[in-house]
């Protein structure tokens, strides 16, 4: 079902979306803050390359509990409360992590702050997909790969400007992401609550007020007629639902989704990208410089994904990107193979492979995750695939310096890129096209 020819209120429609997106500023904040400090917590905490591993990772299994329980609470409390809880969190959190004096306790923290972090992920795509009309929800979605890739940048900035103050400087750059938490939280107040949370609830009243701010009088009154059908079987629906006949095509492909967009790699580099540049020869201060030119290139090609994922659609963009990324790893592979590290070839093919990642897997994997479940499953599958999500995220993330120093960086490079082919021809035969579809006609498409 197409969405009714209407003239939709845009500018409260990015308004809402950027502020929800913000959810992704956290995760990108926390995803690229620990690279800055790894050269100094593993000799403060005296860690080998297990431990180290699992200081880096241990974020993860906060953030996949925090996947497993934001579907609950996302339904219980709202989306908007879940999310405010999830900034609160994260400012504690950052702090805490900076004032760690044992890695215990360190590990502690990480793990809290990774609740935030996996909650806030799974409810913000949710979020924007139940609150925007399908002809811009691509875009809106995208916006929380944006916020990503904007964490990232401001986690780079931030540890290339904290490197010089001094033997706490890690503390520091821990307890900064305080700061965009402050501002998610308060920008929260200016958004309303899910507009098909509040049908769910029995609260259409407040629901048909926010989307009558949306799109008018006519696209609110299609708009809740579709949702209130979409609900009207619905029964509480436990974890063994999802496995139902109707339901199960749909969920593995959600599944496969999220653990592909981390074992192709990205975070693993993402969190050891300064460690893999002085691999080649440079200096601290320099690595952490080219960092920052990844994290300008994750958001200039995040800003292509949103101009173009609803255009070219997600499975275009899927296919060039898993394309880009095996490429550019198998270039990076090679020059480690070679020890070739001149022209700073080694830093030209990595962000090759984040322009590649961020213009494709980077924002369209939660696109189709916010997109593709049926509404009355959508919180409990996208809790289960983000959990998921999560899990291979500490698998690759925990693996990459055990693989490194067990089979050098060049090989593991290639076992990236080898994921990166298995991955394009699974989208070239399972993953379907979404693009203007509204969520309800997806629904029906998706659960024959």
């Amino acid at each position: 079902m197409k969405q009714p020819e209407v003239t939709l209120n845009q500018s409260y429609i990015v308004l809402v979306s950027m502020i929800s997106a913000l959810a992704g500023l956290l995760f990108g904040f926390d995803t690229a803050i620990i690279s800055g400090t790894i050269s100094y917590i593993q000799p403060y905490f005296e860690l080998n390359e297990f431990s180290l591993g699992w200081a880096v990772s241990s974020i993860l299994l906060g953030c996949a509990l925090g996947a497993f329980i934001a579907g609950k609470l996302s339904d219980v409390c709202g989306r908007k409360t879940t999310l405010m809880f999830c900034a609160f969190l994260f400012a504690a959190t950052g702090i805490g992590t900076g004032l760690a004096e044992s890695l215990q306790v360190f590990v502690g923290f990480r793990i809290l702050s990774g609740l935030a972090v996996g909650t806030a992920a799974m409810v913000g795509p949710m979020y924007i997909a139940e609150t925007v009309p399908a002809s811009l929800r691509g875009r809106m979605v995208s916006l929380y790969q944006l916020a990503i890739v904007s964490g990232i940048l401001m986690a780079y900035l931030s540890n290339y400007l904290l490197s010089d103050i001094g033997e706490n400087n890690w503390r520091w750059m821990f307890a900064s992401q305080a700061f965009p938490s402050a501002l998610f939280f308060v920008s929260l107040f200016f958004v309303p609550e899910s507009p098909r949370w509040l049908v769910q609830k029995d609260r259409s009243q407040e629901a048909k007020k926010i989307l009558e701010k949306v799109g008018g009088i006519e696209y609110c009154r299609i708009e809740v007629a579709a949702i209130e059908e979409s609900f009207q079987h619905e029964t509480k629906e436990k974890l063994s639902a999802l496995w139902l006949p109707s339901f199960r095509s749909v969920l593995w492909i959600g599944i496969v989704i999220a653990v592909f967009q981390q074992i192709t790699g990205i975070n693993a580099i993402i969190y050891y990208a300064p460690e893999i540049f002085k691999y080649t020869g440079v200096s601290n201060e320099n690595a952490l410089l080219q960092t920052i030119g990844i994290g300008i290139m994750m958001f200039l090609f995040t800003l292509v994904a949103i101009w173009l994922v609803d255009k070219a659609g997600r499975r275009m963009l899927l296919l060039a990107g898993c394309a880009v990324m095996g490429l550019s790893l198998i270039g990076v592979a090679a020059c480690f193979h070679f020890s070739y590290f001149d022209h700073y070839l080694v830093l030209i093919f990595l962000m090759l492979y984040i322009a590649g990642f961020s213009a494709s897997l980077g924002a369209v994997t939660w696109v189709l995750l916010s997109e593709i479940f049926p509404n009355r499953i959508r919180a409990l599958a996208l809790s289960l695939s983000t959990l998921v999500l999560w899990v291979a995220d500490f698998a690759a993330s925990f693996s990459f310096p055990v693989l490194n120093e067990k089979l050098g960086v060049a090989a593991t490079l290639m076992i990236f890129a080898g994921l990166c082919v298995i991955y394009f021809f699974y989208i070239k035969w399972k993953v379907p096209e979404t693009k203007g579809q509204t969520l309800e006609a997806l629904e029906k498409l998706l659960t024959k």
